[in-house]
């Protein structure tokens, strides 16, 4: 076997040909490439960035600021409505002008017949320690309680009442059987001098006769009739009073004991003055 040596000049030749580019050098333009599509991308995104931050908005779409699940509630709070608010609505005003007592606008008001029944024998009329009964109702807002000067006086009928819209309880009058007063009527306008009618059984047939208005224990005018001291017998006579500043009041018919002077009996009507 020839052995021949290769070319010392650096000639090729057919038998023995140069080498081939190897394949990493064939592969660095690629990479090269894609380096440079890298870089470009970070910079777009880099722009994008900014000028998000530039004008405060963002490129990509965002997730809404709050987010309901069911069964949960909304993680902010919802903005309050500013209401008005109510205005107050007074109660209906309540006709007093039947009523003796209390006095309207003292402000005084019972929650129960029996105590203003007892109220008004002692601080309106002046019963001494009274003997109170039980409160008889008429109907559902109205009835009668008795009061005695003593367990075995005679008996002075309060009558009470709820006034429409009110639920405390108010005195409309009083009324004994020794004493009836024909006039003045209740509920009517008197001037004066009033005069004044009825029947009477009293001790020795006196009845005390007071004109007052709301408000007030001290009489306008004052006066006496004569009845009867054994039967009832009738009366009659005129009763003077002062100018009154309030436009109503009552009449008050009363027996006074002959032993000790203590009241021992009233009839009360309820009158305007004209």
């Amino acid at each position: 076997m020839t052995y021949t040596a290769p070319p010392t000049d650096g000639a090729r030749t057919d038998d023995h040909p140069l080498p081939s580019t190897p394949p990493r050098r064939r592969r660095a333009p690629l990479l090269i490439a894609a380096l440079a599509v890298v870089v470009v991308v970070v910079a777009a995104l880099v722009w994008l960035v900014a000028r998000s931050d530039d004008d405060g908005r963002s490129p990509a779409t965002t997730a809404p600021a709050t987010t309901t699940t069911l069964g949960t509630a909304p993680t902010t709070a919802p903005s309050a409505t500013p209401t008005t608010p109510a205005t107050p609505v007074p109660p209906p005003a309540v006709d007093t002008s039947t009523a003796v007592f209390p006095d309207a606008a003292g402000g005084l008001r019972f929650t129960e017949p029996v105590a203003a029944a007892r109220a008004f024998a002692v601080d309106f009329l002046g019963f001494t320690d009274p003997v109170v009964g039980e409160y008889q109702a008429g109907d559902s807002r109205s009835g009668e309680v008795g009061v005695r000067p003593l367990a075995n006086g005679p008996v002075t009928t309060v009558m009470v009442r709820q006034l429409s819209g009110d639920t405390s309880w108010w005195v409309l009058g009083a009324a004994t059987e020794h004493i009836t007063a024909d006039a003045p009527a209740a509920g009517a306008a008197i001037t004066s001098p009033v005069t004044v009618t009825g029947t009477a059984l009293t001790f020795e047939g006196n009845v005390a006769v007071e004109v007052r208005q709301d408000g007030s224990r001290r009489p306008l005018g004052t006066g006496y009739v004569t009845g009867g001291g054994d039967v009832a017998r009738p009366f009659t006579g005129e009763i003077g009073f002062s100018a009154p500043t309030e436009p109503y009041g009552a009449m008050l018919f009363l027996d006074y004991s002959a032993e000790d002077g203590r009241l021992w009996q009233a009839s009360v009507i309820r009158v305007a003055f004209g």
